[in-house]
């Protein structure tokens, strides 16, 4: 007994349109590539180049850090936090997220705090840079790193460094009038062991230090 031959599967819904597409679409770019000029081709390629040259090209920088005068030489891609460890060796000020979400990086640019990662060395040109080795004067202690340890405001003291330089600038900016107003004023700096109580017990006694 003969059986009938099972019907073939139908194709897929859009199938052959989407590779119709496509294939006209690649058509289009090889024709548009043949036709174009070959000095047009050549001179943008050269564009291309000399742009990408010029992210690698070598900038002069002058900058004052924790009191220290340097003139450098610096590409123009580097961030502040990659030249402050890789090139002056002040590795206090922590590479954490590399994306401006932890603040390990925190240092002052001008007396303001700034995450480095995310701010062109090339860009601070002239300008006063304060990190963590730059808070003590000589061998005596800033107010806040002995706050900091007194509280045990820090754990693992990765992210200590940029905790204590925000700390100073919070209350510098006037934003530590209450625990709410602390809490609210530091949360871009984040402890993953959790000392947070400590860190903000700390930044109350030196604000009213201050205070009296």
């Amino acid at each position: 007994m003969d059986h009938a031959t099972p019907p073939s599967p139908a194709p897929e819904a859009g199938g052959h349109d989407e590779a119709r597409r496509s294939f006209l679409k690649q058509s289009s770019l090889l024709t548009a590539l043949a036709l174009t000029p070959g000095p047009i081709v050549q001179a943008a390629a050269a564009e291309l180049d000399e742009t990408v040259a010029a992210a690698f090209e070598k900038q002069p920088l002058r900058l004052d850090v924790n009191g220290k005068k340097y003139k450098l030489q610096v590409e123009p891609r580097t961030t502040l936090l990659d030249l402050l460890r890789e090139q002056l060796h002040l590795t206090g000020t922590k590479k954490g997220c590399d994306y401006g979400q932890c603040g390990a990086c925190t240092v002052h640019i001008d007396g303001k705090r700034v995450n480095s990662c995310l701010t062109l060395a090339i860009m601070q040109d002239g300008k006063k840079i304060t990190t963590i080795e730059g808070l003590a004067d000589g061998e005596k202690l800033h107010p806040m790193q002995e706050a900091f340890l007194k509280h045990d405001g820090f754990q693992c003291g990765y992210c200590t460094p940029g905790q204590i330089m925000s700390a100073v600038a919070c209350i510098r900016e006037g934003h530590a009038g209450s625990e709410a107003e602390i809490k609210e004023y530091m949360s871009g700096n984040i402890c993953r062991c959790g000392a947070y109580p400590n860190i903000v017990a700390a930044i109350q006694e030196v604000k009213n230090s201050i205070n009296n």
